[in-house]
């Protein structure tokens, strides 16, 4: 008796529906930013820390990069936000885990430690700092 191939089963889909709707959330908030253009104003809100100080905050620029990001730019998403290149290939990386993981039914939770944690926070603040002095500007939005 031969077996039959068979697809995916209810288990398995259910499992999938989180990483699909949000790789659904994510392609839409790019299909957004693509479609309506952050480098004219009127159609985003200013940074509150650059509007009140003029500082570049981490995510300063964040927009302009996944819409450079979006319309396969990526030296022009690396120089408006470098940290969020890297925090977008981070979730694609972490969302093919995701997907891999939960097609098998494994667990999909990652922890990370807390010395990752103010790793990233440390980065987050080293990149603020330079991309607001002088010799930084190459990163600034």
């Amino acid at each position: 008796m031969t077996r039959m191939a068979q697809g995916p089963g209810p288990g398995q889909a259910r499992r999938l529906l989180a990483p699909v709707g949000a790789l659904a959330g994510v392609g839409a908030a790019f299909a957004l930013v693509a479609l309506v253009d952050p480098n004219h104003p009127g159609h985003y809100p200013v940074c509150p820390l650059y509007g009140f100080t003029g500082i570049y905050c981490p995510g300063c620029g964040g927009l302009r990069c996944a819409h450079a990001v979006a319309s396969g730019h990526l030296g022009t998403a690396l120089h408006d936000n470098a940290m969020a290149v890297v925090g977008f290939a981070a979730f694609a990386a972490f969302w093919v885990y995701w997907v891999l993981r939960a097609r098998k039914g494994l667990p999909t939770a990652v922890r990370l430690a807390p010395k990752w944690w103010w790793a990233i926070g440390v980065a987050a603040a080293v990149f603020t700092v330079v991309r607001n002095l002088p010799f930084g500007a190459f990163i600034a939005p």
